[in-house]
């Protein structure tokens, strides 16, 4: 579905891509794995059209992205959730969930999926009425995904999802994640640190460092490699 061949991008004079090269088979779950600067998040922006790739190519299913506006390639089927959550902290939920359909004209099918939404994440429901900037860290990490499914994406980008959150709240979100995946066939791209999680979800992962990828395997792979064990499971 996705496809990135020896990608460079850069921030002014700073490297952030230096030749990333990575695949994400339709329907499948892929981590990409790495310190803080590794190009992670640059490696989503790149593909949401955010950060301009000044050479190397993004195909989406077929088609080269990597030139089109960030508008387009939302309307193409990408949706990103991006670092931080980003939510409109002074609209409701309902009104956040609703902007994320704001590509749609299916009003029916806007109905059906706030109903789907807030399936995945019925703390949505409860809260609807309530301002995003009210609710926990947590419930802002759901509303964020929330809104990013009410576009009907293909393609999910995730940056960072356990970000600030507790232990025990990303082990619900990480499971939601799984659930979303296979019930909907939806193809997701995650960006995480915390490689035990990603890598429980994943099916494949990369493994990056300053803008390259050093390592790619199967996820049960890379969970027995004795470097990313060392240097990101702790043990």
């Amino acid at each position: 579905m996705l496809n990135l061949r020896d990608v460079h991008a850069a921030y002014g004079p700073v490297l952030a891509l230096q030749g990333v090269s990575l695949t994400v088979p339709q329907g499948s779950i892929v981590s990409v794995l790495g310190a803080n600067g590794a190009g992670k998040t640059s490696t989503l922006r790149a593909i949401s059209g955010i950060l301009r790739v000044s050479s190397g190519t993004i195909e989406f299913e077929g088609e080269r992205i990597d030139r089109m506006s960030p508008e387009r390639i939302v309307r193409l089927g990408i949706s990103q959730v991006p670092e931080g959550r980003q939510t409109f902290v002074e609209l409701t939920v309902i009104e956040n969930l609703r902007l994320g359909a704001y590509t749609r004209s299916d009003s029916n099918g806007v109905r059906a999926d706030l109903d789907r939404v807030v399936s995945y994440f019925p703390v949505l429901g409860e809260r609807r009425d309530q301002t995003a900037g009210l609710l926990s860290g947590g419930e802002q990490q759901m509303l964020a995904i929330g809104r990013a499914l009410m576009a009907r994406p293909r393609l999910l980008l995730l940056d960072e999802p356990s970000l600030g959150l507790a232990p025990l709240l990303v082990r619900e979100i990480f499971e939601n994640i799984k659930t979303i995946s296979e019930q909907e066939g939806l193809t997701i791209l995650v960006v995480e640190q915390d490689a035990k999680l990603a890598l429980d979800i994943a099916d494949h992962g990369y493994l990056l460092e300053t803008g390259r990828v050093i390592l790619e395997d199967k996820a049960e792979h890379l969970k027995g490699n004795e470097q990313v064990r060392r240097a990101y499971l702790g043990y």
